[in-house]
């Protein structure tokens, strides 16, 4: 064994998969109430990994077990700017009813890792993980600082994780001006000459909202023209059937002129049907970034069969394309009528930023490198990431965890659903990716 606590000869690429299997054993479900096991058993593992390679990595917790580690890795010039890598340690909860292996086993089937968070995104974190530790037991510095985070709560909005960070401690990305997270790197086969690699540069905004009704009690038995639970429901129906004008955001126009390219057709963003059915598993996050979008998620109301009750309340998943909060409030408040009353659980900005610079060039040869027919595209993603709260800080954000992926693996599908799974191969393809990222970058 060497001094690290790792066997002599042993690479990131050896490491990944098993990094990556003990992390999903680590439960971090997020239920957005404080009532999960939270982080801290998590961050300290990774505290644990770090240390082992000489780093001196800071634990900070927000709240009682809602735990997150920062380390910073010196580079070879101090004076560049510096680079972050961050990844979130939370997942959502999972149902092990439901799934063909234990979401919290990270066991090994079918050339793939299985496990709530496989995808989203403990195995960003078990790569960047394993590269790290690869470079530093070889002695290998990267060109700039890096900053490491491996952060709490992003899954609830990132308030005790990196929105905690950004505004309580700031010091910790002092110089950092460029940054890489989740949901972006990943492959699109669209024939045997051309995978494109998915970079996100944007990200909608949101509004998770609370939507109340108030109207008149009463026995159940008796006329009602003023339930609350009638108005609220109609509004929603509105809402729910809506159908959003789309908008082509420069980050959507230039996905669609690549894809336009790559399939040699012509494609019109008003008549996407026929193109989204070439897209395979990811049509349905390609489709949610032409339009705003407003998803009703709950509804509550009433505590008695026989009895009406004064108020109803409904919980809307609220998402905007960058450049359009404003008309997506007004066509919101046009939809929903007068009577009904909206709050913010929580809002976010939406995100973009142009797909160039020296970054990016890193991204695409360390792709090519290691697949001769990569080509990194911008695309838009229709959620959002910790980068929102690392842009208050002037970081640029990248989406940029890399996987080649077969062909047939719903991958989008996989985020916050059942039987979540990553290939091994992909796995280690993430390592070797990064690792020339970072020498490039």
């Amino acid at each position: 064994m060497s001094d690290t606590g790792t066997a002599e000869g042993v690479t990131g690429e050896d490491e990944v998969v098993d990094l990556c299997r003990e992390l999903i054993r680590i439960d971090t479900s997020n239920y957005g109430d404080h009532s999960g096991p939270g982080e801290r058993e998590a961050a300290e593992y990774v505290a644990g990994k770090l240390a082992e390679v000489g780093l001196e990595p800071r634990i900070i917790e927000s709240h009682k077990g809602r735990a997150s580690t920062v380390a910073r890795i010196e580079g070879e010039d101090p004076s560049r700017p510096a680079l972050l890598i961050h990844g979130h340690l939370d997942v959502v909860p999972a149902n092990a009813a439901d799934w063909t292996h234990h979401p919290f086993s990270g066991e090994i089937a079918d050339g793939c890792v299985w496990g709530r968070g496989a995808v989203d995104m403990k195995d960003m974190d078990a790569m960047t993980l394993a590269v790290v530790r690869d470079r530093l037991r070889a002695g290998r510095k990267p060109p700039r600082d890096i900053v490491l985070a491996f952060l709490a709560d992003e899954e609830a909005g990132g308030t005790w994780g990196a929105r905690y960070l950004v505004d309580k401690h700031p010091d910790l990305f002092e110089g950092v001006t460029e940054g890489i997270g989740e949901v972006g790197g990943f492959s699109f086969t669209v024939n045997e000459q051309l995978r494109l690699y998915l970079v996100e540069t944007a990200q909608k905004g949101m509004h998770w909202m609370r939507l109340t009704v108030d109207g008149t009690a009463g026995h159940g038995s008796m006329t009602n023209h003023d339930n609350a639970i009638t108005e609220l429901c109609e509004a929603v129906g509105r809402l729910g059937r809506h159908t959003w004008p789309v908008r082509v955001t420069k980050t959507v126009r230039s996905f669609l002129d690549e894809l336009s390219d790559a399939l040699g057709v012509e494609l019109d963003p008003e008549n996407m049907d026929e193109t989204l059915a070439r897209l395979g598993g990811i049509a349905k996050m390609i489709g949610a970034t032409l339009r705003n979008s407003a998803a009703p998620t709950m509804l509550g109301a009433g505590y008695k069969v026989n009895v009406i009750p004064g108020q109803a309340t409904a919980h809307v998943d609220g998402r905007f394309l960058p450049g359009h909060e404003e008309e997506f409030l007004a066509d919101l408040d046009r939809l929903l009528g007068p009577r009904v009353r909206r709050e913010d659980v929580h809002a976010d900005k939406a995100l973009e930023t142009d797909f160039d610079g020296k970054l990016v060039g890193a991204m695409q040869s360390a792709l090519s490198a290691e697949d001769p027919i990569a080509r990194a595209v911008p695309y838009m993603l229709s959620g959002g990431t910790d980068a929102k709260s690392f842009d208050d800080l002037g970081i640029r954000c990248f989406g940029f965890a890399p996987l080649k992926l077969p062909p047939e693996l719903d991958f989008a599908g996989m985020f916050h659903g059942v039987d979540e799974r990553v290939p091994v191969d992909g796995l280690k393809f993430g390592v070797r990716v990064l690792d020339r990222f970072i020498d490039a970058s």
